[in-house]
């Protein structure tokens, strides 16, 4: 029986989405080796990354090889891969508290979302039926509206990158200048800000209902 359960174990890590975490996380590690000294594979590699982030659950679904270290994976990758984008971002724009700011406040938005469905015995974070905000149902429930508001984000993100010049410069003042000189950047970034833009809120959002779920929580075992 032991061998039959280490066997299975084995299998879960060989699943071909969470084969494509590892990828995931192999480009990751290399992108940002290079992040200061080749911007271009740097964000070659990064947006390859992302781009399997949807092979993966797509392949997940396909050959119905979803699991719990997968979901895991993913998001853990999710984050920390932002993480690091953001933490990049910090060094090249000023004032860089901005991108510190955005990454505090995705990554305690999601672990108290993720703390908070296992409290509450969800098998999912993306379980929010209970949830009172109609938005922060939109994003979970509706693939298309989530897709806009993560792509939106990380695309801005990876502009931002591009754009930068090795020395800090003003983040607003080369936000606009990319508006006014660029024609495809003109359409581009106000679209994809508007995606960063209710990501954000949603974080907020999530956040605040997690930890009065938590909060809820303490409430019942103290009766």
């Amino acid at each position: 029986m032991a061998g039959s359960s280490n066997q299975e174990t084995g299998s879960v890590y060989l699943y071909v989405p969470n084969v494509i975490g590892y990828i995931r996380v192999i480009l990751n590690c290399v992108a940002f080796s290079v992040c200061y000294s080749q911007k271009s594979l740097s964000a070659i590699l990064y947006v390859t990354s992302f781009v399997c982030d949807a092979l993966d659950g797509w392949f997940a679904r396909r050959l119905n090889q979803v699991s719990t270290f997968g979901a895991v994976l993913d998001m853990v990758t999710d984050r920390v891969s932002t993480a690091c984008l953001l933490s990049v971002l910090s060094q090249l724009y000023r004032p860089g508290l901005i991108f510190l700011a955005l990454l505090g406040l995705d990554i305690a938005s999601h672990w108290l979302q993720m703390y908070s469905s296992f409290l509450s015995g969800k098998t999912s974070h993306k379980d929010v039926k209970d949830s009172s905000s109609w938005l922060f149902k939109l994003y979970y429930r509706n693939r298309m509206f989530m897709a806009f508001c993560c792509v939106g984000s990380e695309v801005l993100y990876i502009i931002l990158y591009l754009l930068a010049d090795e020395k800090s410069e003003s983040l607003i003042t080369v936000y606009l200048n990319a508006i006014r000189t660029n024609t495809l950047l003109s359409f581009l970034l106000p679209f994809v800000s508007i995606g960063w833009a209710i990501k954000q809120v949603v974080n907020v959002i999530q956040m605040k209902s997690a930890a009065d779920s938590c909060v809820n929580h303490d409430m019942k075992r103290s009766v």
